[in-house]
Parts: structure tokens; C-alpha cells; sequence
């Protein structure tokens, strides 16, 4: 009996308070239920730089352990959203024991997310270095697509290819260096300068 005498005169002491805590409670979920909606943040969803580097040259080896392409670049940036690269002023050079070098620059570049694919914006140009058997050799666009493990680039945009003799445009224009190879695609125009003895 003394238990419950004891049960019923704390019960009687909260009381009182017994009010208070269920205004609490109430202040409490009218609050929440006027507060404004706000997304939850996803970080998957932003696109963020994780590193950049500046001034940076790096070589790529064939399997002898040979210098097969040199890059530099005056800066590049990464997104892990997307996994892509960017970079400032990149330059490349592609080299080939039994062909000239090739060295390709621009403005501006994007590697794609498997490093498998450069592409190329902004002031574009490809030259080939002369050597006994073949002319010094340019090309100028504005945009070029290189698939550096193949040896071969393409543009769907306006290209023009200079030589000693002679000025080409055209639209398009796909290049192999393995086989030696260049294609100008559609709207080709030339004009050669003919040899004067």
C-alpha cells in the first residue's frame, strides 16, 4: 500500500509539469512542420575540382621502354563527378622510330574518363616534322579528336593543311599516323604554288 501511496504522490507531482511538456512537445512539431523544404545534399551531384596540377610533362613508354608520346601542359584539372580532365594550353608529340614526329597543340583540351581519348579545342595545330623522304607538313582547326593507341585523330570542322606548295582546306578530315595517311572529307579546295626554275 505504501508503494502505491508512494506511485501516486509522484504522479501527482509531475502533474503539474505535465502541461508544460505537452506545450513543449507541441511548440516543437508546429515548428517543424513550418520550416521550409530543403533538398538533402548529394556530393555525387556536384561538380567539383579534386586536384590540379601546373606545369606539367609527362612520357609515355612503349613496351621496349621507348618514348612513345610527350605531353606537357600549363595546367590540368579533375572532376570525380564525372571523371573528367581538362587542360590549359595542352601539347603533345608523338613519336615514331620509322616516321617523323608529330606535334599536336591548343588552347584547350579534355582527356575522356579512361584516358583513352584527348579532344582538342581552340587554335588546334598538327605538325609533322620533315624528314628525307616527306615535306614539313601542317594542319589548323579548330577542334580535333585524337585517339592516341591507334595513332589516329579526326575533325568534322573546317581544316586547313599547309605544305611547301601547297594550301588545302576543306570540311573533315581524318588522320592515321601508322599508315601515313590523311583524308579530307568534303568542300576540298587547293592551290599550289608551281616550282619556278
Amino acid at each position: 500500500m505504501n508503494r502505491l501511496n508512494d506511485l501516486g504522490g509522484r504522479l501527482l507531482a509531475w502533474l503539474p509539469i505535465l502541461p508544460l511538456l505537452l506545450l513543449l512537445a507541441g511548440t516543437y512539431w508546429l515548428n517543424q512542420q513550418v520550416q521550409p523544404f530543403s533538398p538533402k545534399s548529394d556530393d555525387r551531384l556536384r561538380h567539383d575540382v579534386d586536384f590540379s596540377v601546373e606545369n606539367l610533362s609527362s612520357v609515355t613508354l612503349d613496351e621496349n621502354g621507348h618514348a612513345r608520346y610527350l605531353m606537357t601542359t600549363e595546367k590540368m584539372w579533375h572532376y570525380p563527378d564525372d571523371d573528367s580532365t581538362y587542360m590549359d594550353r595542352p601539347h603533345f608529340v608523338s613519336l615514331h622510330t620509322n616516321s617523323p614526329p608529330i606535334m599536336i597543340s591548343s588552347l584547350a583540351g579534355k582527356v575522356s574518363s579512361h584516358g583513352d581519348e584527348v579532344f582538342l579545342y581552340d587554335d588546334v595545330t598538327v605538325n609533322r616534322l620533315p624528314d628525307l623522304e616527306k615535306d614539313k607538313l601542317n594542319f589548323n582547326t579548330e577542334y580535333l579528336h585524337v585517339i592516341p593507341d591507334k595513332d589516329k585523330a579526326d575533325t568534322d570542322h573546317p581544316v586547313t593543311l599547309v605544305t611547301a606548295r601547297d594550301t588545302i582546306t576543306a570540311i573533315g578530315m581524318t588522320l592515321d599516323n601508322r599508315l601515313q595517311t590523311v583524308h579530307l572529307l568534303s568542300n576540298v579546295q587547293a592551290t599550289h604554288v608551281p616550282v619556278t626554275n
